[in-house]
């Protein structure tokens, strides 16, 4: 059996990693909900900077800690996983909504109104993007050729569920907002950015999909 034969992703292993990756994620929702109760309660509701910890924190505070996992498993072995590619992916792709949120704040966009539905989705989901083409690209050097990778790809259930909320976040943040919510203390601020932050859900599925081929195995 060749490299290319070899399965693409590994039982045990996989599912103590994304295990991790779940804990991170509850962390960074912790984090952004004790940090938007402590702004509120001195008075910063609509403080910029008190917004953008809040929303790094509850959109993206996972991903730092996943980066900093993801250093321990290159520091740990060479070979690589789909979960340590996850975690660089998201890593690399948190400082993008810090870039768009200033910068819409210095165009002068109402940043509570519809038209900036857009920042809590870069906070939610940037990151996930970045997960989503990291894991594109770890598979791809795992399978040899893009055509196996592709199916491989669309094989997994755990890129696929990222491809899925990386679509699905921004059209229920718009629609909230056209229905009249905005962010206007720093604890709803960290509320929409939680709710609208699903990058969860692929490391969930990826978990319990590991659990279950180890209950099988053990049959």
């Amino acid at each position: 059996m060749n490299e290319n034969d070899e399965p693409l992703f590994h039982g045990e292993e996989t599912q103590e990693e994304f295990g991790e990756l779940l804990k991170y994620t509850v962390a960074g929702f912790a984090g952004g909900l004790i940090a938007g109760f402590l702004l509120d309660f001195f008075g910063f509701h609509k403080s910029p900077v008190g917004q953008w910890v809040v929303r790094t924190l509850s959109g993206e505070g996972e991903s730092i800690l996943e980066g900093l996992y993801s250093l321990r498993c290159r520091i740990r072995r060479e070979i690589g996983s789909l979960a340590e590619a996850y975690g660089w992916g998201k890593l690399f792709g948190m400082i993008a909504p810090w870039i768009i949120d200033w910068g819409s704040r210095i165009l002068g966009i109402n940043v509570y109104g519809i038209e900036s539905f857009y920042i809590p989705y870069f906070y939610a989901m940037s990151d996930q993007i970045g997960a989503n083409v990291s894991g594109f690209l770890f598979i791809r050097t795992r399978a040899g050729s893009s055509s196996r990778a592709l199916l491989a790809y669309f094989r997994e259930p755990v890129m696929l569920a990222s491809l899925a909320v990386i679509f699905v976040v921004p059209a229920g943040l718009l629609a909230a907002r056209l229905l009249g919510f905005s962010p206007k203390t720093q604890i709803l601020t960290a509320l929409e950015t939680i709710v609208a932050n699903l990058c969860w859900l692929p490391p969930l599925i990826g978990w319990l999909g590991e659990r279950s081929q180890a209950h099988e195995n053990r049959k």
